[in-house]
């Protein structure tokens, strides 16, 4: 069931993106440094993972920003649907990310590289202590927000591919076998993209204003129809959201001939939809002598 969105919540999930932000972006400055000194793809990826999370950070905190602007003539539902966007916009730069890493690791088998394993292995531990850091900032944050959802993508992306390049820095000292840097970065790869798919599906479903995962339209239909007097039968019922914590709904009630007050069936549906579904904006069309969309 979706929960209201508050104010205060937002503006600590901006804190949150921002501490990120700044800790992404410095880092990633010394990760390409030492990807380029050491000769690591695992490096070399993981920072070009961490550049597109600086930009994505970015977007998350701009989209913070703009969603708390007020609604005007042009936009009557707010900015709230900004967040939406950015959550989109960085489920698809992940993808993106997938593919250059996994064309970079083509390259790396046919032509190998000698790489720096103790630099290497330097770099990736401090990357991973930031990326540690960052991740807890931000999954301790609204695990609901698809925005923060998608910031925190970026960061657990970093946070493995650190891992990887740790794993494969080790293995480079002790064996000098380089073919491990590829083959990890591959499979750092193929798990961010799991993530990154699903966040693109939400995040699009959203965008597409489909119905809430959770909820059953037709079991919310005969709940109301038992559950407040004057309903006689629903139909025409639009479920979506503005965000997924913001859900929107309209509707047409046709009524009983009984009904004495039309008003008072309203606000009781509008009651059930609020503290049964969490919908905390509906639009009821009430009928009587049948439908006139018909």
């Amino acid at each position: 069931m979706a929960h209201p969105h508050t104010e205060s919540t937002n503006n600590r999930n901006l804190t949150r993106v921002m501490i990120a932000l700044v800790l992404t972006g410095t880092f990633m400055v010394v990760e390409v440094i030492g990807g380029i000194i050491s000769g690591s793809l695992a490096l070399l990826a993981d920072a070009g993972h961490m550049l597109t999370d600086t930009m994505a950070l970015a977007l998350a905190a701009m989209a913070f920003h703009v969603s708390k602007r007020p609604p005007d003539g042009k936009l009557t539902y707010g900015y709230q649907r900004f967040q939406i966007l950015a959550a989109f916009v960085n489920g698809i730069s992940l993808l993106a990310i997938v593919g250059w890493i996994l064309f970079e690791a083509v390259r790396r088998f046919i032509n190998p590289r000698d790489i720096l394993g103790e630099t290497m292995l330097i770099i990736a531990a401090a990357g991973l202590l930031i990326n540690l850091v960052s991740f807890t900032v931000l999954h301790t944050g609204d695990k609901e927000n698809l925005n923060i959802r998608g910031a925190a993508l970026h960061v657990a992306g970093d946070l493995l591919g650190s891992i990887a390049a740790i794993v494969a820095a080790i293995v480079i000292i002790y064996t000098d076998w380089t073919p491990i840097d590829p083959i990890l970065s591959v499979a750092v790869a193929f798990l961010i993209l799991k993530s990154a798919w699903a966040l693109v599906k939400r995040s699009g479903h959203v965008l597409l204003e489909g119905a809430p995962d959770w909820l059953n339209v037709e079991t919310m239909q005969d709940q109301i129809v038992a559950a407040v007097p004057g309903v006689a039968e629903i139909h025409h019922v639009h479920v979506w959201g503005l965000t997924p914590q913001q859900l929107m709904l309209t509707m047409h009630v046709t009524l009983n001939e009984s009904v004495e007050s039309q008003s008072h069936v309203v606000r009781s549906v509008k009651s059930l939809l609020k503290s049964e579904y969490g919908i905390g904006h509906s639009t009821i069309e009430v009928e009587v002598d049948g439908c006139a969309d018909h």
